[in-house]
C-alpha cells in the first residue's frame, strides 16, 4: 500500500512519483470519490476508486487489507494533503503494519509545513496540535495543556469555528504573536500576521476556505509578563488618547486580554492624562 499526498490547492504541486504510483495502482482508496475523480481526470488516470473516509475507514479496511494480501497495488489518498495527518488513513496504515504488509508513504503536499514557514514565527521547534475540539470546554482544556509549551504551536482551523477558536486561543494562551494562513497555494492565498488579540477582532467577519493557525510558543515567564503588561499599557494609552471612556477601555481590556476588572483599571492610572500633558512630559524627558 502506498499513501499518496495530493495537492492542498494548486494541482501543479503533485509530484511525478505520485502520478506514477496512481497510474500503476490496481485500486485507489480515497476520502471522497468525486473530488479524487476530478484530480484523476486532470491527470488522465483511470483506476477503480473506493471510498475510505472517517465514517467507514474501519469497515472498509477489511477489503483493502484483503486486496493487499492478494498482492494488489493499493494507493490511498485523501481530499488534500498527506493521508493520516488529521485525515483518514492512520487506522488502515496501522493495520497493514501490524500484519506485516508492505507500506510506503510518499513525501509531498501538506498544509502544515508551508503555513509554519509563512507565519514568520520560529521553526526550529514546533508542535502540531491538529484540529481543536468543537466543544468549548474540551477546546479550552486542550489549550490549557499547551500553555507551557515553548515551541511554536500549529493548529488546523475549521472556518465554522474560526471566531471561537481564535478567541479561546487568545483567552487561554495569552496575547501571543500569531499568523492565520488561509487558502494556501490557491489564488486567494492570504496570511494575517498579528497578535492573537488583534486577530480575534479581525476574524469577527466570516472567512471561508482551508485555514491554519500558527501561534508563538510560551515565552520565558518574566518576558511573558513584561510583554503582556507592555501590550496592555499601549492599548490603554491609545484608547484614552482616542477619547474612549474609562468604562469602555476597562471592558475592552477584559475582553481582549482576559484579565480582571481591577487589573484593567490599574492600567488606566498612567493613561488618563490629556494628550497635551503627555506631550509635555515627553518634552521634559528629552531635555
Amino acid at each position: 500500500m502506498t499513501l499518496v499526498p495530493t495537492p492542498v490547492g494548486n494541482l501543479e504541486d503533485i509530484t511525478l512519483r505520485a502520478i506514477r504510483v496512481l497510474r500503476e495502482a490496481d485500486l485507489i482508496a480515497c476520502e471522497d470519490t468525486r473530488r479524487s475523480l476530478r484530480l484523476l481526470n486532470h491527470l488522465g488516470i483511470k483506476a477503480p476508486l473506493v471510498s475510505s473516509h472517517e465514517h467507514n475507514e474501519k469497515g472498509r479496511s477489511f477489503s483493502l487489507l484483503e486486496a493487499l494480501r492478494e498482492g494488489k497495488k493499493v494507493a490511498l489518498v485523501t481530499d488534500a494533503g498527506t493521508p493520516g495527518i488529521s485525515d483518514p488513513g492512520a487506522y488502515l496504515l496501522q493495520e497493514a503494519i501490524r500484519e506485516g504488509l508492505p507500506v510506503e508513504v510518499l513525501p509531498g503536499p501538506t498544509a502544515l509545513i508551508p503555513s509554519l514557514v509563512l507565519s514568520g514565527l520560529p521553526t526550529h521547534s514546533f508542535l502540531f496540535a491538529g484540529f481543536l475540539p468543537p466543544r468549548k470546554g474540551d477546546r479550552r482544556k486542550k489549550l490549557e495543556a499547551l500553555t507551557e509549551v515553548r515551541s511554536t504551536l500549529v493548529f488546523y482551523v475549521s472556518p465554522h469555528r474560526l471566531k471561537d477558536e481564535v478567541s479561546d486561543c487568545a483567552l487561554v494562551l495569552g496575547n501571543r504573536p500569531a499568523a492565520l494562513v488561509r487558502e494556501l497555494s490557491k489564488i486567494h492565498e492570504e496570511v494575517l500576521r498579528m497578535d492573537l488579540g488583534l486577530l480575534r477582532e479581525k476574524v469577527l467577519l466570516p472567512m471561508k476556505g482551508e485555514m491554519v493557525l500558527v501561534v508563538g510558543g510560551a515565552p520565558e515567564e518574566k518576558e511573558s509578563a513584561e510583554a503582556q503588561d507592555s501590550a496592555l499599557e499601549a492599548f490603554a494609552r491609545q484608547a484614552v488618547l482616542e477619547g474612549q471612556s474609562k468604562r469602555d477601555v476597562v471592558k475592552k481590556l477584559q475582553e481582549r486580554y482576559g484579565i480582571s476588572k481591577n487589573r484593567a483599571k490599574g492600567f488606566l492610572m498612567d493613561t488618563s492624562m490629556p494628550e497635551h500633558a503627555e506631550r509635555g512630559r515627553n518634552r521634559e524627558k528629552t531635555r
